[in-house]
């Protein structure tokens, strides 16, 4: 079994994180094609997923900041961050691509509050 983080958002959706290259490989692995996905914008991040096809609003915004406080942008900067949020079947895998690494057809960018994250890392 692997081991992702793991967090459940307000209305009791799982979502499932990496914690290495290595992980974020497994985790993109059992990603359904019509599951939300996100990702920091800024390399060094978590892939982050929520295990359910009915998402709100709401649930979106906090797995995107899931997301971003895992990642080395906020970890370096502090600030807020802008994560990009798509579906599974936008994600794409070259074999030149190093381990970890994945392209995406198409995205929409959520910025994620510095105090929403230091709320969430509490």
């Amino acid at each position: 079994m692997v081991n992702f983080r793991e967090f459940k958002t307000s209305s009791d959706k799982l979502v499932l994180a990496g914690k290495s290259a290595k992980n974020n490989e497994d985790l993109v692995a059992q990603i359904n094609p019509t599951e939300d996905v996100f990702h920091t914008k800024a390399p060094g991040s978590p892939f982050a997923n929520i295990k359910s096809n009915r998402t709100n609003k709401l649930d979106r915004y906090e797995a995107a900041t899931f997301c971003a406080a895992y990642s080395q942008d906020f970890r370096d900067n502090n600030s807020d961050v802008l994560v990009h949020h798509f579906k599974g079947s936008d994600i794409n895998k070259s074999k030149l691509m190093k381990l970890g690494t994945f392209g995406v057809k198409k995205f929409k960018t959520v910025k994620v509050k510095k105090v929403d994250i230091l709320k969430f890392k509490q």
